[in-house]
């Protein structure tokens, strides 16, 4: 989200607009084919927004800031992934301001793999991630 820099003045005739009512409505990425198929808006939006965050690799990027993506876990034991892996989730998912927390976050293990889930209540409602891969093992 981009923030205004310096002083801001609001005149009697402005209306102050809460960011829960601020609208969602962004393009929709088809990610198989590569291309926008149209506009969402609301939920829709939230879990475009969620699956992005996840699956873009922080500081890869110099469109986003740095607050914006996923810290990746690969080259770490299980151990280490078990204890930081819900809290890398959580910091890059919390810096969306309509994101209001995470609940019944599962972490699983599979060989080298990590199968996470949980929800995430937003100002629109649920978005619900049943199964998300973590590589976390150097291949």
């Amino acid at each position: 989200m981009v923030l205004p820099i310096g002083e801001i003045t609001v005149l009697e005739d402005m209306e102050v607009i809460d960011t829960a009512q601020l609208p969602t409505r962004t393009y929709q990425l088809d990610f198989k084919r590569g291309r926008c198929t149209g506009m969402i808006d609301g939920l829709k939006a939230m879990e475009q927004a969620v699956f992005k965050v996840l699956q873009t690799k922080r500081f890869g990027h110099l469109i986003h800031s740095d607050d914006y993506g996923f810290e990746g876990m690969i080259g770490r034991d299980q151990l280490f992934v078990r204890g930081e892996l819900p809290r890398r989730i959580k910091e890059a998912l919390l810096q969306d301001e309509r994101i209001v927390t995470l609940e019944n976050f599962r972490l699983e293990f599979e060989k080298d793999v990590a199968y996470v889930s949980f929800s995430c209540p937003t100002l629109y409602g649920d978005v619900v991630v049943l199964r998300e891969v973590i590589d976390y093992v150097r291949t």
